[in-house]
């Protein structure tokens, strides 16, 4: 009896995720430091501050720009922050690491003709050596949909359907 192996004979299209995902270092830019008494930024200081930041720190680096502490921070202050990114990192985002990568994995999609896909089924490949946030998944099926015969998730011997 000859063993056949159907998961390579399958039709079935495995789309990588993490192939997608930009390689370099992430880092976050934390501005809780910067607040007078951990509550209130003062704009005379935080200008003191964008004044005396070393900026090449950011050097092709994807930056998370964030305010982990509880206080309410003016809109201009991460505007006055991206001016000085701009041009330095590689990419940056307001927000975690996790939407950092949401964000670099939805640009990196953008890119991508979804239509080769059409009437073809599709799994969605689970297991990854990468973290990925669960909404870049929910993003791969919402871009497949409207193209793929069917979506599958999980590893093409053992997948879910969708």
């Amino acid at each position: 009896m000859e063993i056949i192996n159907r998961v390579t004979q399958s039709p079935l299209i495995t789309f990588k995720i993490e192939t997608l995902y930009p390689t370099g270092e992430r880092v976050v830019l934390d501005i809780k430091d910067q607040l007078f008494q951990g509550l209130i930024l003062r704009e005379k200081d935080f200008r003191t501050f964008i004044q005396a930041h070393e900026w090449s720190q950011y050097q092709d680096k994807y930056v998370a720009v964030t305010c982990s502490a509880d206080a309410i921070v003016p809109v201009w202050a991460y505007m006055l922050i991206a001016t000085r990114l701009s041009g330095v990192a590689k990419d940056f985002v307001f927000g975690s690491v996790p939407n950092l990568d949401l964000y670099l994995l939805n640009k990196a999609m953008d890119t991508l003709d979804f239509s080769e896909y059409s009437g073809k089924p599709v799994v969605i490949k689970g297991c990854s050596d990468i973290a990925l946030p669960v909404a870049v998944y929910v993003e791969v099926t919402k871009r497949l949909k409207p193209f793929a015969k069917k979506i599958s998730y999980g590893e093409p011997c053992s997948t879910v359907p969708l």
